[in-house]
């Protein structure tokens, strides 16, 4: 059995953020690099940019395009037992206090699930909550069902961008 692991990053979250992007862990890949969907197989940042025009070269452009499309970013899992990267593979999770970021960001209007796990997870949780609810197809490679030109409609139809 692999050991507990520990949520590294903190949420991406401004004062005037509209729309919170709910993923469930970050891969092991993102851990390394120490930033949300660094796997280079990983369609967000590519689909956001599209959709913005906004360029994605490094870190802080992709923070700039959070910033200017009022989207924040997180996760819902705080820690969790895991083998690989995969939602499937996730055991033993412990939650993220949605509720907390929330009262602390009263202009979060939205909350925008990028996996059926996080989907689930918020709906036990928190599914008591009054606030809109919406899913992103996954940007993962892996998720082959719909091409990327195919998730980048469903992204700019679902987040209004």
């Amino acid at each position: 059995m692999s050991e507990i692991i520990t949520h590294p990053f903190s949420p991406i979250v401004f004062k005037d953020t509209k729309t919170l992007i709910l993923g469930s862990f970050p891969s092991i890949r993102s851990i390394e690099n120490n930033f949300y969907y660094t796997h280079p197989q990983n369609q967000f940042w590519k689909i956001l940019s599209y959709i913005t025009s906004y360029p994605i070269n490094n870190r802080d452009q992709k923070i700039w395009l959070l910033k200017e499309s009022k989207i924040g970013l997180w996760d819902m899992i705080s820690s969790c037992n895991r083998e690989n990267s995969a939602d499937s593979s996730i055991e033993d999770e412990e939650v993220n206090d949605i509720a907390a970021l929330l009262e602390r960001y009263p202009s979060i209007k939205t909350i925008a699930f990028t996996g059926r796990k996080s989907q689930a997870l918020f709906d036990l949780h928190f599914g008591h909550l009054d606030i809109d609810t919406c899913y992103l197809p996954s940007p993962s490679s892996a998720y082959a069902k719909l091409s990327v030109e195919q998730k980048i409609i469903a992204y700019k139809e679902t987040l209004k961008l």
